[in-house]
């Protein structure tokens, strides 16, 4: 079973679809109150997009569930992010630990200066994988599907890599530790559209093993790949811009008929 602390704390196992229950009362950095109110359960198996206005807390509330926000200076967290039934905030739980279950691919392609191949077993390497390292890296890269692409030059940089090449690996170098949840902040928005919809498509066939969770600017895009999307919007009422969780349900009743007013109005493109 997984474990998230040195205690060897185990998730509880459960039938819940709900693989991440995040309830993100307050996100602060410093006396900056960045996101507060926001009650977002990640489901197994499905991709869950996160959209809104910029400024709105999309990022900041993915890089709260895998506490990649303890590297911020001044953060602060009220509420809990469990998952599989442990709280990855709780009293002994190793943060890096943490990411090897929830892993992250940013927004700006980052491969490391060395070759495809040790990019992709770099985390493997870090936790000490005991198994045949060369079938591991080949099935992450099929996984990203960049196998066909590389598989005579894994030697080589893979800074040498097209931009949307270079997006691919880094999602290998993500899921060749298999984690449970993939979280992609915007891991679109520097590629062309070419290499933007061979991503979508990867993302759509990597939800069959893993859960993801997507933060996007591209409406179409959380149209076309996301089952659940999250709509975050500012409040201004107390002269800084806080984000806060207006409404989350099925992408097609998101688009199709919102709850909420403001919902609406942001997909209908009267504010953006």
């Amino acid at each position: 079973m997984n474990t998230l602390s040195a205690q060897k704390i185990a998730p509880v196992e459960t039938k819940s679809p709900v693989v991440m229950d995040c309830k993100l009362d307050k996100i602060f950095y410093g006396n900056f109150l960045a996101v507060r109110d926001s009650h977002v359960p990640i489901e197994k198996n499905k991709i869950t997009g996160f959209i809104g206005p910029s400024g709105c807390g999309k990022s900041t509330v993915l890089r709260s569930l895998n506490r990649m926000n303890d590297l911020v200076r001044g953060f602060r967290f009220d509420g809990h992010v469990h998952f599989l039934g442990q709280d990855v905030y709780g009293k002994g739980v190793d943060p890096v630990v943490v990411r090897r279950y929830i892993g992250m691919v940013f927004q700006q392609p980052n491969p490391f200066s060395m070759s495809i191949f040790d990019n992709v077993a770099f985390g493997l390497r870090l936790n000490r994988y005991k198994g045949d390292l060369g079938d591991r890296v080949k099935h992450a890269l099929q996984g990203a599907a960049l196998w066909d692409e590389v598989k005579d030059k894994l030697k080589v940089s893979g800074l040498s890599l097209s931009g949307g090449q270079q997006q691919r690996l880094c999602i290998a170098r993500a899921i060749a530790t298999e984690p449970e949840v993939l979280l992609l902040d915007e891991p679109c928005s520097a590629l062309d559209p070419i290499a933007t919809r061979r991503v979508e498509e990867l993302m759509v066939e990597l939800k069959k093993d893993y859960t993801i969770a997507l933060v996007t600017h591209n409406m179409q895009q959380a149209i076309r790949v996301a089952d659940t999307t999250a709509f975050f919007s500012v409040d201004i009422s107390q002269g800084t811009r806080t984000g806060y969780l207006v409404e989350m349900g099925a992408t097609t009743q998101i688009f199709g008929s919102p709850r909420e007013q403001m919902t609406e109005d942001y997909i209908s493109g009267k504010f953006s």
